[in-house]
């Protein structure tokens, strides 16, 4: 008797400005599937935030090309979804007709209303297990102010930073910003990914303008310090006892700054990645050991990207964490994993094994918060059958 393939949802796309990165990455993770384990259900969340079931080849047009992005393949059929017990229906929105039962969802839709702790809301409503991070660490790691001061809270070195929730710099802001953290800083959204609406400025006269720009992304805006040292990324993996893989290093080329959205998808030769990381061994160990405390710190399960800045000292600050990390060509959290001995095909089971354990896990303790206590606060056990 042939065992049935587990029905996997993969999630992209998205309204936010992260929308082609999140096709790409949902590319590679449906090529990563093994067909003989799994069967890819690709939805794309478009623009306007219709869900659309597509064919697997739609996912080989590349979003970057000018106006491919806006596009809607002619394969793409408006969809609905239909929580039932085992999974989760997708209904054909103008027939009703049942399209699949999803086992799973794989979200790798980046950014807001995504990565930030909605999209996982929506699948424990659904009673459906998913990869990554839950509601509360989803949307903690995507705030940057809340994600760095609950680093700080436990200890964890992060650049320091202000937040202005207005592009208009008086002389008492600009006075703090210079005390504070000096010139250059990093101007970025709260609550955004892939270096998007991020800009260095080196002079006060350029900083309202940087704060206009990152604040049509995000009603608040991080002034953060700029930190002279090596831009280092590890990737961390697991549940109840997360591991961490070797660290990699990204080296931006010199005409971009730093490693702006231009570096890391526009420009091919926008950046050098190495793979292992050129640290000393002490180092790396300092890296991996921060990682996977950041991780713990935050409440975060399944997978995330931890990215620090390492100084010349060996000192290392953690800059950020990313709970749905891209799956790109170019994307550090499975090179690194498969530089670490987990090959892509590998990390995607993997991964899909820790939203089920973590499912179950939540499962049974539903079941516990179900049972009603009896005198004195105690529970009252469960009737017998004999």
């Amino acid at each position: 008797m042939t065992r049935r393939r587990i029905v996997v949802g993969v999630l992209f796309g998205g309204v936010s400005a992260e929308h082609e990165v999140s096709w790409r990455s949902a590319r590679n993770v449906v090529a990563a599937l093994d067909p003989v384990r799994y069967l890819a259900f690709p939805i794309l969340i478009d623009r306007q935030g219709r869900w659309l079931r597509l064919e697997q080849g739609d996912l080989a047009s590349d979003p970057f090309q000018p106006g491919r992005g806006k596009e809607i393949p002619r394969s793409g059929r408006a969809v609905l979804l239909d929580p039932t017990p085992g999974g989760l229906g997708v209904l054909d929105r103008g027939s009703g007709r049942l399209l699949a039962t999803l086992d799973v969802i794989f979200p790798v839709v980046h950014g807001t209303l995504g990565e930030d702790g909605t999209l996982q809301g929506l699948c424990e409503m659904y009673r459906i297990p998913f990869v990554g991070p839950g509601v509360l660490a989803s949307a903690v790691c995507m705030d940057k102010e809340i994600m760095k001061r609950l680093l700080r809270e436990q200890g964890i070195p992060t650049p320091r930073f202000l937040v202005f929730r207005s592009a208009s710099v008086d002389r008492r802001a600009l006075a703090l910003v210079k005390r504070d953290l000096g010139f250059p800083v990093f101007v970025k959204p709260a609550n955004m990914g892939s270096s998007v609406g991020v800009r260095k400025v080196r002079t006060p006269a350029a900083l309202a303008g940087a704060l206009a720009h990152a604040l049509r992304f995000d009603r608040k805006a991080l002034v953060e310090e700029f930190v002279e040292g090596r831009e280092i990324e590890c990737s961390v993996l697991g549940n109840e006892r997360p591991q961490a893989s070797i660290p990699g290093e990204v080296v931006p080329a010199g005409r971009h700054g730093f490693y702006s959205y231009q570096a890391k998808y526009l420009d091919p030769k926008g950046a050098r990645l190495l793979v292992p990381a050129p640290l000393p061994p002490e180092v790396a160990a300092r890296v991996r050991a921060l990682a996977v405390r950041s991780f713990e710190a935050l409440g975060c399960e399944g997978m995330a990207r931890v990215d620090f800045f390492v100084k010349s000292d060996g000192s290392v600050l953690v800059n950020e964490l990313n709970t749905i990390p891209g799956f790109t060509d170019i994307s550090m959290y499975p090179k690194l994993w498969e530089a670490t001995g987990i090959p892509c095909r590998e990390l995607v089971h993997r991964l899909i094994l820790f939203a089920f354990r973590r499912f179950e896990r939540e499962k049974a303790l539903s079941r516990i918060h179900k049972e009603k206590p009896g005198p004195g606060g105690a529970r009252r056990p469960k009737a017998g059958r004999g």
